[in-house]
């Protein structure tokens, strides 16, 4: 029974923790393409463009841009398409991505001629997403993966519930109190030891089902110096809510489980089990961003901006279920079966409330314009993925979960270019291409790390390449424009159910599944300036 897994392991495996993780706090960090119409429809590359309302979340020097006051609205339906190797999820649905003011004040100065001010909303993030999938013939099972991490806690700190909530009872993890009451992992010969072992084969099967949003709001302020340097900056406000249920079950033939007839020790069977994980995160906080386009010739234009974290307070809500249906070989009475629970507190799923702190942004910009008929735009975004920071209620940072950050992901680079071509003074034809590299880094994508996963749920996921190819029209008539924009995003992903095993010497593998995004978007805006 080589599977069985010792304390040798144990001092490179993480524990469950109860605050948010890695890949979760990545999630939240998240933002995505989205604001007006002409934003959009050039892939986002306006860092060094200006006046519109869209900038003032990206490059608030764009403010300074405005020599009249402008309002609109962008709403858009997005056609959401999620692609695994058992099926095709589709998804339509509604937004409102922008919606904002600018108001022009004119000083009277020759040296600073306008000062603006400017509110917005603007969405950050849509969350929604459903994909499921299946594996096969298994290599591994989820059961060795909690059982390796169980370590030195015995069966009596596993056997214990209150109310359904473990933590009011002991300090072990979640998984491993779950998966004991359900004869999920079993102490023998010593040891912790899962449900797979010599000649144990079987398949599993996952679902990942995600909504939510994350919204900002925008307060603005900016002007300019001699019509050739155009400043900005931002206090932004944001609000997050996200909604996640995940499904990993597995099916087991020469399975190594507990024998229910009370003889000591394991027998052969069939099991065949899945975990249910429930997740809701409530989240407010506030940035600020800084911002500035020089405009050396009436030809160029140089953009930079600095986007602080945003400083969110959390509050996550979790629940777990493990359902389970054991078999021994040749048993005549049906085996045994049961479903238990974690985190139902009191009839309502428990409550954790910790900070955290996302990646700093810096975009730098260049652009090329061409008279009244022609912009060429071009912007690259740093984002400093391995700055978030997880934290507990008085802003104390964790520090093992600081260190994982740093161990698994790495800087965010986006690269964004976009044109517009004015075809008659009252329309205009756009398109762009942005491309966004991954945030994990080749420990991660290579499956040689340990992930460390929160509350029940071991699955993570993360982006492995995010592309935007963008096309747009745009119409104006005195004080009245409208816009149009057509965006089509692929995003390739990989779905983990659970870490690999990595030890000295030692490869457990987990199981993994690519994901794949084929999601199109039509925009529009309407506004007027005046």
């Amino acid at each position: 029974m080589n599977k069985i897994l010792f304390g040798l392991l144990l001092c490179s495996l993480p524990v469950i923790a109860t605050a948010q993780e890695t890949f979760d706090a990545l999630k939240n960090s998240e933002t995505e393409l989205r604001g007006t119409a002409r934003f959009q429809s050039m892939a986002g590359a306006f860092g060094a463009l200006g006046g519109d309302l869209s900038t003032l979340s990206q490059n608030p020097g764009g403010i300074g841009v405005y020599r009249s006051s402008d309002a609109g609205i962008t709403m858009s339906l997005d056609f959401n398409s999620s692609k695994t190797n058992l099926s095709s999820d589709n998804d339509t649905r509604f937004n409102v991505n922008n919606a904002g003011y600018v108001g022009t004040i004119r000083t009277g100065s020759e040296v600073v001629p306008y000062f603006n001010i400017g509110f917005t909303y603007q969405r950050q993030m849509d969350f929604h997403r459903h994909y499921r999938g299946t594996v096969g013939a298994l290599n591994t099972s989820i059961t060795n993966h909690i059982a390796s991490y169980t370590g030195n806690y015995n069966e009596s700190d596993l056997g214990v519930t209150n109310d359904y909530n473990p933590y009011y009872s002991t300090s072990a993890p979640w998984a491993s109190i779950l998966s004991y009451n359900s004869y999920l992992i079993n102490y023998n010969n010593g040891g912790w030891q899962g449900l797979y072992g010599d000649g144990t084969t079987g398949s599993g099967e996952f679902e990942v089902d995600q909504s939510g949003h994350t919204d900002e709001y925008n307060i603005s302020f900016g002007g300019n110096v001699n019509n050739t340097v155009f400043w900005g900056a931002t206090v932004g406000l944001t609000d997050l809510d996200y909604k996640s249920y995940t499904y990993y079950g597995e099916t087991l033939n020469n399975a190594y489980i507990y024998d229910h007839n009370g003889n000591t020790g394991i027998v052969d069977g069939t099991a065949d089990y899945g975990y249910e994980n429930y997740l809701h995160t409530e989240g407010t906080g506030y940035n600020f961003k800084l911002g500035v386009i020089v405009k050396p010739v009436n030809e160029l234009r140089l953009g930079l901006a600095f986007h602080t974290p945003t400083y969110y307070d959390m509050k996550d809500r979790y629940a777990s279920s493990a359902a389970f249906q054991m078999t021994p070989a040749g048993a005549t009475d049906g085996g045994y079966y049961g479903t238990n629970y974690a985190g139902y507190g009191d009839g309502s799923m428990d409550e954790v409330r910790y900070d955290i702190h996302t990646p700093w942004h810096f975009i730098a910009s260049i652009a090329g314009v061409m008279g009244r008929e022609g912009i060429l735009s071009f912007d690259y975004e740093y984002v400093g993925n391995g700055s978030i920071r997880v934290c507990d209620d008085n802003g104390h940072a964790y520090t093992d979960v600081t260190d994982r950050v740093k161990d698994y992901l790495q800087a965010s680079h986006i690269f964004r270019v976009g044109g517009e071509y004015r075809v008659t003074p009252d329309w205009s034809l756009r398109a762009g291409y942005s491309y966004q590299t991954s945030p994990v880094k080749d420990v991660v994508k290579d499956n040689q790390a340990n992930i460390t996963t929160v509350s029940n749920n071991t699955a993570y996921e993360f982006d492995k390449s995010i592309q935007h190819l963008t096309l747009g029209l745009g119409y104006h008539y005195k004080g009245f424009y409208a816009d149009m924009a057509y965006v089509h995003k692929w995003r390739t992903s990989q779905y983990n159910a659970f870490s690999p095993i990595v030890g000295i010497g030692y490869t457990e593998p987990g199981v993994n599944a690519e994901v794949k995004d084929n999601n199109n978007r039509v925009v529009l805006t309407m506004g007027f300036r005046f």
